[in-house]
């Protein structure tokens, strides 16, 4: 019997001692994790956009009258400054047409200078009969056909002065015609299109199509469209910080310019147009544009990296994140504000001087132990 209960004793204590080790076994260790300090600091409001930069200033040149191109001056992808000489059309009627207009410009003046001498001499004439009339050495007949004569010379003279304004006015459009044969830059900016060689016969502006396209990059227009609920906190005014893929990294500015009095029907969506200097010219027309339109800041704002929540919902502005309890971690409900680029603001569930898990929280669960490295770690 006493063997028996010396038996039992023996198996009890090993499994007493089995279950032990298992337990032992089975204890999570501490996970090692990074901690930062929440603290306020000063938050940007903004709204999000996309868009797409264009030339605020460019211009699509066609000829002004048909003919054949007859010469090109410049190449594509120039610099021109306005006025500068782009292409000239060859205009030998025309130049046929001015010089007979000059020359009918020379023979009206010299008309009327010769109708002015006849009025002269006309009006002198008359005047002498006149005198001999009155002292009796002149008939009445002979005042009154100098009279006449000078009714005339009058005439021609009126007559002198019409021809030289039909003259002048022929000659006129003749030298604009000439004037329109040559092809010139509307605008300073970069030949971005060349669409003529010598040779080619172009048309007139009304039914031709552009033969040159001049682009200013140095105020670009950058329109971009806002969501109806946010479209009552947009200003003429109010910066826009963006980017563009072409420039990784480089965050540009520009600032609302043009708001529309009207939402779009089709997804009640606002178009607001941002002007950007772009001083040097690293943009370019055409780039797909993303960032948002600043719309006010609020100073003592508590925020934590997008990066650091869990559960994150924009929509239902709510998140999650573990702080540090001594060595535990624990699992806090958050309801978040704002979205502040990479930031996002922390209204309900944690305090400034808090200290919460910023690496390392992929694994955790609420309760759990935790080895604070890095920055974090006490020292």
């Amino acid at each position: 019997m006493k063997r028996y209960t010396a038996i039992l004793m023996t198996v009890a204590l090993a499994l007493l001692a089995g279950c032990s080790k298992k337990q032992a076994a089975t204890v999570k260790p501490p996970l090692a994790v990074e901690l930062a300090t929440a603290a306020a600091t000063e938050l940007t409001e903004g709204v999000e956009v996309t868009g797409t930069l264009e030339p605020k200033f460019s211009a699509d040149v066609k000829t002004q009258i048909p003919g054949l191109v007859k010469e090109v001056y410049v190449t594509q992808w120039v610099r021109v400054h306005k006025g500068q000489p782009l292409a000239r059309i060859d205009v030998a009627e025309t130049e046929a047409i001015t010089k007979r207009a000059e020359a009918a410009v020379v023979a009206a003046r010299a008309q009327l200078a010769q109708s002015q001498v006849s009025l002269a001499r006309a009006e002198r004439e008359e005047a002498r009969s006149v005198k001999l009339k009155e002292a009796g050495l002149a008939t009445q007949q002979a005042v009154d056909d100098s009279r006449t004569e000078t009714a005339a010379a009058r005439a021609r003279l009126d007559s002198s002065k019409a021809q030289i304004r039909v003259a002048e006015e022929e000659l006129r459009q003749s030298r604009a015609r000439l004037g329109k044969g040559l092809v010139t830059a509307p605008l300073d900016g970069v030949v971005a299109l060349r669409d003529v060689n010598v040779g080619d016969l172009a048309s007139d502006a009304a039914a031709g199509k552009p033969i040159f396209r001049v682009v200013d990059n140095r105020v670009l227009n950058l329109t971009v469209t806002v969501p109806s609920v946010d479209s009552a906190r947009i200003k003429v005014g109010q910066p826009l910080e963006f980017s563009v893929d072409a420039l990784p990294g480089k965050l540009l500015s520009g600032r609302v310019m043009f708001i529309n009095p009207e939402l779009n029907t089709a997804d009640r969506s606002l178009k607001v147009v941002a002007e950007v200097r772009n001083q040097p010219e690293l943009l370019k027309g055409g780039l797909f544009a993303k960032g948002r339109i600043i719309t006010g800041k609020r100073a003592g704002v508590l925020q934590v990296p997008r990066a650091v929540l869990g559960h994150y919902d924009s929509a239902a502005r709510t998140a999650s994140l573990f702080v540090a309890e001594g060595q535990i971690a624990r699992q806090r409900r958050l309801k978040t504000g704002a979205a502040n680029g990479d930031l996002i603001e922390v209204r309900e569930g944690l305090k400034p001087g808090e200290k919460y898990v910023s690496r390392g929280a992929f694994t955790l669960r609420d309760g759990d132990r935790i080895a604070v490295q890095g920055a974090g770690a006490a020292k």
